[in-house]
């Protein structure tokens, strides 16, 4: 087997994305050219929200489910947006249009505190508003995941309790992930699986995590993972296709025997897992996560026609 490092962000490379223009607080900028302060509240404490979208034939596929999360996020932190979620679709509207992108388009939106008066952490040192940042590239995902699928090393790691940092937040502090990540890749893996605070199988430290047993779906309760948009599309996919699906906790050893594991996320959508721990999972042929992914595509079809008028 290879030892090549994969991860569920690779994406084909695109000559295009390097002259793209980022949306920077209303301006649009060359990428080489698109700067925040060293006193922006986001560089120096990781003060802020982001979302990742993605754009199909000009539609942000479920755009409201984003949104809810991203306003409720800034909300729950006493984060002002400075707009509504009309001024972001605008904003979206704007980048994309200057960058001539239309679809397999990936954004990430971003919002901090803003410039902070001292380089300390009292939020109230942040006093001319917040920093919107938008960067879309084209981007579609590397096909070679699909083939292969991800390998994922359990990691020290945890996924914490609300009350320390609830990970429902998509926050810009992500040290926490991004130490599961490198234990992960230490061990010589693609992914860190990660465990919640009672050693149940939670998430990884990118995406959302599935297992697939005896025909049901199995994912974590939710109580220490990323409320993912993706997420709860597929659970919601297993109930309106009468496939059985359930979150509750589970250990390690069900995962080791599942027939299929998969991730989900808004750029790689369902993601297949090829082994945990260095133990194989199923035998390769994942047939409920392809009919998972087929319906997925059906339903990300049905809402860019719904939006199609929406927001023209």
């Amino acid at each position: 087997m290879t030892t090549e490092t994969l991860t569920t962000h690779d994406a084909d490379d695109d000559p295009r994305n390097r002259d793209i223009l980022i949306y920077i607080n209303g301006q649009l900028l060359h990428r080489d050219a698109a700067k925040v302060s060293v006193y922006d509240a986001g560089f120096m404490l990781g003060d802020g929200m982001w979302e990742g979208m993605r754009l199909y034939d000009g539609v942000w596929s479920f755009f409201d489910a984003h949104m809810d999360r991203f306003f409720d996020s800034c909300k729950a932190v006493s984060l002002d947006v400075g707009m509504d979620r009309s001024g972001i679709m605008e904003a979206l509207k704007q980048t994309a249009k200057a960058n001539n992108m239309v679809t397999d388009v990936h954004c990430r939106l971003m919002l901090t505190r803003g410039l902070k008066a001292k380089p300390f952490q009292h939020p109230s040192l942040s006093r001319t508003g917040p920093t919107l940042v938008i960067i879309m590239e084209h981007s579609k995902p590397a096909t070679a995941l699909q083939d292969r699928g991800i390998r994922l090393a359990t990691v020290p790691q945890v996924r914490g309790l609300p009350m320390s940092q609830d990970a429902k937040y998509n926050s810009h502090s992500k040290l926490n992930c991004v130490t599961a990540c490198l234990q992960a890749e230490q061990a010589g893996a693609d992914e860190g699986l990660m465990l919640d605070p009672h050693g149940f199988v939670n998430t990884t430290n990118a995406c959302n995590f599935f297992i697939v047993r005896r025909g049901e779906v199995w994912t974590s309760t939710g109580d220490y993972c990323m409320n993912g948009v993706t997420r709860q599309t597929v659970i919601d996919i297993c109930r309106a296709e009468g496939i059985p699906v359930f979150e509750k906790n589970y250990s390690l050893y069900e995962a080791y025997g599942a027939q299929e594991a998969f991730l989900t996320g808004t750029f790689g959508a369902q993601t297949p897992v090829a082994e945990i721990d260095g133990k194989p999972i199923g035998d390769g042929t994942r047939p409920v996560t392809q009919r998972i992914r087929e319906v997925y595509k059906q339903w990300i079809a049905k809402d860019v026609a719904e939006q199609a008028h929406r927001w023209t």
